[in-house]
């Protein structure tokens, strides 16, 4: 983890669409056999499929695997989404 920043080493790796390995996860919000949705330190990442399963999960270290047939994989911003997991005093006195 990068002490100045807290962000911790991002990976990705996808071998033969049939599995990918990621580092750098702070949660994963939401997960099914078609789409699985994490919290990366670089926002939110989707990874689209058909039989997806989440084979590995260890969130003191940020890592998961996926595996399935993987058809897509994007990231979008992930603020609205911590934004939404603040308190409602912390939205209102920013």
């Amino acid at each position: 983890m990068d002490e100045k920043t807290g962000i911790r080493p991002h990976t990705c790796l996808l071998q033969d669409r049939a599995s990918v390995s990621l580092t750098g996860v702070r949660e994963v919000v939401s997960f099914d056999e078609n789409q699985v949705v994490m919290d990366t330190d670089l926002g939110l990442m989707t990874l689209k499929g058909k039989e997806l399963h989440v084979s590995r999960l260890t969130v003191e270290r940020g890592e998961v695997d996926v595996e399935g047939t993987i058809d897509s994989l994007a990231y979008s911003s992930n603020e609205a989404y911590r934004k939404a997991g603040q308190s409602v005093f912390a939205r209102l006195f920013k």
